[in-house]
């Protein structure tokens, strides 16, 4: 059993890294087309981010790896494959709710990453990235990695959810978490600015973060960063003229 699980590890491993580099890759060159020069003189870093994301690949693939065998081979978990399992009216419950799980999980352990000490031992090495690219995403110390590592791996264990939705989830995770990170706004402005907008996270609101370093926490939603009075608007430089957390 125990090689079993570290086969399992292993794949996972390489599935996570293979779709870091695959996704980031791909909305790198997305940025060359859209926004040519934006990553010109950023060699060096581009490619300390890509060493510390296969880095925290392998961290996240050790609990992915004990969760998957888990599934398949014990009965571990709470995913289910069988779409009569569970109402249909579920599907989108467990999605929001591993979102708001997923995201609440972020918002406070970015917060607590922030902390002189931990930013000094840890999520120094995620705001080295100046200024954030496609590349950045997974760019974290191992100390950082593990506690982003363990949260969907311990998600499935409690709530349950269809294996297709799991799948959605990681994947609004991967792509969100690149976006964010790009250096400018692939959303449309209307959608952006827009009342429904004003609760998300986009790359507008996350590079105010890396600004200004103690706001804008949160992954997904901006409800914890206006519950905690933390939101601090968008991004002049990827937004225009900045607009009040108020007002945005």
């Amino acid at each position: 059993m125990i090689w079993a699980i570290v086969l399992s590890a292993a794949a996972m491993t390489a599935i996570v890294a293979l779709r870091y580099l695959m996704t980031s890759g791909m909305f790198a060159w997305i940025t060359g087309k859209v926004r040519p020069g934006l990553y010109a003189k950023l060699g060096s870093q581009i490619r300390a981010e890509i060493a510390w994301s296969l880095a925290s690949a392998a961290i996240y693939g050790v609990p992915a790896g004990i969760v998957a065998w888990g599934w398949q081979n014990a009965g571990w978990t709470q995913i289910y494959s069988d779409l009569g399992a569970y109402p249909l009216w579920y599907l989108p419950v467990s999605l929001l709710l591993y979102l708001l799980a997923h995201d609440t999980w972020f918002y406070w352990t970015h917060r607590w990453m922030h902390r002189p000490k931990w930013f000094r031992i840890a999520h120094a090495v995620h705001h080295a990235s100046k200024p954030p690219t496609a590349w950045t995403a997974m760019s974290f110390h191992p100390v950082e990695a593990v506690t982003g590592a363990v949260v969907i791996p311990a998600l499935v264990f409690i709530i349950p959810i269809h294996i297709g939705v799991l799948g959605l989830v990681l994947t609004i995770m991967t792509i969100m978490g690149i976006t964010n990170h790009m250096g400018w706004e692939m959303f449309p402005r209307w959608l952006v600015h827009s009342p429904f907008g004003k609760w998300l996270i986009t790359a507008s609101h996350h590079e105010r973060h890396h600004e200004q370093y103690l706001c804008n926490f949160g992954l997904y939603f901006r409800f914890w960063d206006r519950l905690c009075g933390t939101d601090r608007g968008l991004s002049d430089k990827i937004s225009g003229p900045r607009v009040r957390a108020s007002s945005t």
